[in-house]
């Protein structure tokens, strides 16, 4: 079968020693990133973005996906540890988790969440590996009104899955839209919102952006909130679970598992959205409720195996589409641009190599995750006491040289500060900056297909409702739209919110 000979070019790929050696760096970084409350996976790979530009492309992708999802584990160390998530998805597993800890079952929390986290992504990645390539097939019956069309809902559909207010989502990707359009219009050749800055004429970078959003702003941030990390558990003991730890981890994996599958694939959900999601849902159905919130083992097993499969499965609509599920999404796709790679169905035929390599590359990678974090758990214990403050000079100098790199102009440096800025700005206004993020990568491709579309319509804007899919995906997107205008609706979303 053709599955399997593309599995066997992703693992020549993935294995050879070039890649490995990145995997490797990619998990590690990962895992600490996780482990360091506030830094995150977007801001990581923002920074390291520049740094890609001399790797081949499918090394480069192969790091950036071991740090992303390298941070769902280490978020958990921390979460059960010191009770402080370093991940937002990690938030549920603190409940259950460090209870656990409390209770002197640290090593046998730490195992379940590794174990149930490795098992979730060997299945997404045989997932991925099977409905990833029909998917692709599909979009590539995909005309320019389809591909519009499905933009469009992909950034509603991040509206209604962003935090905070529905229309400060909304005024962040209107803002996103308009920041990409900003550089020398394709067809004219004439320049639009440059304010007569020749830097600007080719536009604004999107590593400029990411580094001064989710960078310098998360930075500035952090440093106002925090907090003193009491480390009282320095010693793990017990690092495996027993047979019973294991019985009754078997379904929560399971549910877990397939819950993170389903919602890591929908725009602006992933690994957070899946994580609270299969909390709640175990709490409904597990026969052990009335331990919940008190060190249960299903509360550790399903948040941790869905967070997961969530990140992983987020790569499907990256891979196949385009489309950005989240903004670490968003990040890979401006780095596989920043290496010439157009994203879209064609990666799979024109890049093969580089598509089943990546794919393979994360069952490695969790393999990698597996075996390196249970043994490392005293080093990422010591690396929470690094006070934030020793953090951040570190960070922006590499910034700066980062940006500094790309064109060798002070102009960039300067205009990252800016971001910089506003991102700090937007966070104090509960302003989320990943709608801007999504609705900056995908507003030029949205211009250029929709002018496709009319080019080839003749200018006729109906060929949008006339073509059955396009029809179909704006009719979806209305709904979305409709919907999180529903005050009901509006205010369980806040709940939800509230309780993260």
């Amino acid at each position: 079968m053709d599955i399997f000979a593309n599995l066997l070019l992703g693992l020549q790929t993935s294995m050879s020693p070039v890649n490995l050696l990145y995997a490797l760096i990619g998990c590690f970084l990962g895992t600490a990133i996780g482990v360091l409350p506030g830094l995150g996976p977007a801001a990581t790979i923002a920074m390291l973005l520049p740094a890609t530009f001399a790797m081949p492309p499918v090394t480069a992708l192969i790091m950036l996906a071991g740090i992303f999802y390298g941070a769902q584990y280490g978020g958990s160390t921390t979460a059960i540890l010191v009770n402080l998530p370093g991940e937002t998805s990690s938030v549920v597993t603190a409940l259950d988790g460090h209870q656990m800890a409390r209770q002197g079952k640290a090593g046998r929390a730490l195992a379940t969440a590794a174990l149930a986290s490795f098992f979730a992504g060997t299945v997404c990645t045989l997932l991925i590996a099977l409905f990833a390539p029909p998917l692709a097939e599909v979009a590539l019956k995909f005309g320019p009104a389809e591909y519009f069309s499905l933009m469009v809902l992909g950034l509603i559909a991040s509206i209604v899955l962003a935090h905070g207010s529905i229309l400060h989502a909304l005024g962040m990707i209107v803002l996103g839209l308009l920041l990409g359009l900003i550089g020398t219009d394709v067809n004219s050749g004439l320049q639009r919102y440059t304010f007569d800055l020749p830097e600007l004429s080719d536009g604004i970078g999107f590593v400029i952006v990411a580094m001064g959003m989710f960078g310098i702003g998360e930075i500035v941030a952090n440093l106002q909130q925090e907090a003193s990390r009491d480390v009282s558990i320095n010693e793990v003991k017990g690092l495996w679970p027993t047979k019973e730890d294991f019985r009754r981890m078997v379904a929560p994996t399971l549910r877990g598992t397939a819950l993170g599958s389903i919602l890591g694939i929908l725009p602006g959900g992933g690994a957070a959205l899946a994580s609270f999601g299969a909390y709640a849902l175990e709490k409904k159905v597990s026969k052990n409720r009335s331990e919940f919130g008190k060190g249960a083992i299903e509360g550790v097993a399903a948040p941790e195996s869905a967070n997961n499969a969530g990140a992983q499965m987020s790569f499907i609509p990256m891979l196949t589409l385009g489309i950005p599920a989240n903004p670490v999404m968003a990040l890979m796709i401006g780095a596989m641009i920043i290496q010439g790679i157009q994203p879209g169905p064609s990666v799979m035929t024109e890049q093969p190599a580089l598509f089943w390599g990546l794919i393979v590359s994360m069952w490695i990678g969790n393999l990698m995750l597996l075996v390196l974090n249970l043994p490392l758990i005293g080093m990422w214990v010591k690396m929470i006491t690094i006070p934030y403050r020793y953090l951040f000079p570190m960070i922006i100098v590499f910034c700066a040289i980062g940006v500094f790199s790309l064109n060798n102009a002070h102009f960039d440096v300067y205009l990252m500060a800016l971001f910089g800025v506003i991102g700090y700005v937007f966070k104090k206004l509960d302003c989320e900056p990943a709608p801007l993020l999504l609705g900056f990568i995908l507003g030029p491709m949205m211009e250029e297909f929709l002018r496709r579309a009319l080019l080839l319509s003749k200018g006729d804007p109906l060929v949008l409702l006339t073509r059955p899919i396009s029809a179909g995906m704006l009719a979806l997107a209305l709904v979305l739209l409709a919907l999180v205008l529903l005050p009901s609706f509006s205010v369980t979303r806040e709940e939800a919110f509230q309780e993260e």
